[in-house]
């Protein structure tokens, strides 16, 4: 009972949330307010879907904020070389790819704990974004590049949404139905008994942060197509909201649990935390504290059902 409780607690703090939001403000439930919710909301659950994969590994990607940076600076250095919006969204993803394989090589071939590797290519791969553009942005870009962001199918979807759900099915069925999902579970719950069962672990850690780095550079091109400019700057501090969003869904830190689905919960818990501070005017600088407060919580519960279980 008590695990079924724990596995629908934030689905119910997300109706919840979305309840008092509808009291508190009369703005909320208009269909542009929740139209923004959405379109802020996609890059943070892009991102985040493919941090699930990483986390139930049992590592963690400290640098998907950079990786969005770099790979919207790559995506958008092409488009303003005429240069089709499709190709510049592959190239961006092949950079993340990149960027997301050699953080796996990092953590499995050199033996560098995750959290220290990537903590690293956090500077690297924004040190990388600034020297390539010399601080500036990209702009003069096609205004056509903006409907990544801010465009619509059927005339009400929006085009962000209709990337963050395939984002999500598409990792759901590699999670439930191939090797890859399962091994990343069982490499998180225990990586040396995975080892000792005859999978190859190193080489699954770097095809999931592979993985986990292609989603930030689509996510990195989705917020492009926000501003239609290559910001270097892009991402800073997403890293944050990324593994809040995977933790408030039910991933753990030490690995072994996470589903797309809880994380699509915990990013849209995040969205409406933030909309709904915006909304009743609070400040920013409150946000930072409740996301940090947020992901505390989320952790302390974790580790708490952890010992009970042992």
């Amino acid at each position: 009972m008590r695990a079924i409780l724990n596995r629908f607690l934030p689905f119910a703090s997300l109706i919840g949330l979305f309840l008092l939001l509808s009291l508190a403000s009369p703005y909320f439930l208009t269909l542009g307010n929740l139209s923004s919710v959405i379109r802020q909301t996609t890059v943070i659950t892009i991102m985040a879907v493919g941090m699930t994969v990483v986390m139930a590994a049992g590592g963690i990607d400290l640098s998907v904020g950079s990786m969005v940076g770099l790979t919207g600076v790559c995506g958008t250095m092409l488009i303003a070389g005429n240069y089709p919006t499709a190709l510049a969204v592959l190239a961006a993803m092949l950079a993340g790819a990149a960027c997301g394989a050699f953080n796996g090589a990092a953590a499995t071939l050199l033996r560098i704990p995750p959290f220290i590797a990537t903590l690293g290519t956090l500077g690297i791969y924004r040190g990388l974004t600034l020297l390539v553009t010399d601080g500036m942005p990209i702009a003069n870009l096609s205004r056509d590049f903006g409907v990544l962001a801010t465009g619509t199918v059927l005339g009400y979807i929006p085009v962000p949404l209709v990337f963050m759900l395939a984002t999500a099915l598409v990792v759901h069925l590699i999670l439930k139905y191939t090797k890859l999902g399962r091994y990343s579970y069982a490499i998180g719950s225990n990586a040396e008994a995975a080892r000792c069962s005859g999978i190859r672990v190193a080489p699954y850690t770097v095809a999931i942060y592979t993985l986990g780095g292609a989603l930030a550079g689509l996510a990195g091109m989705i917020e492009a197509a926000r501003l239609v400019t290559g910001q270097p700057t892009a991402g800073e501090g997403y890293e944050l909201r990324v593994i809040a969003a995977v933790v408030i869904g039910g991933g753990s830190l030490n690995g072994g649990q996470g589903t797309v689905l809880g994380t699509i919960v915990g990013a849209l818990i995040m969205g409406l935390l933030s909309n709904g501070c915006n909304l009743l005017g609070i400040s920013p600088f409150v946000q930072q504290v409740i996301i940090g407060s947020v992901i505390i919580l989320a952790v302390t519960l974790d580790e708490f059902q952890r010992r009970r279980m042992r």
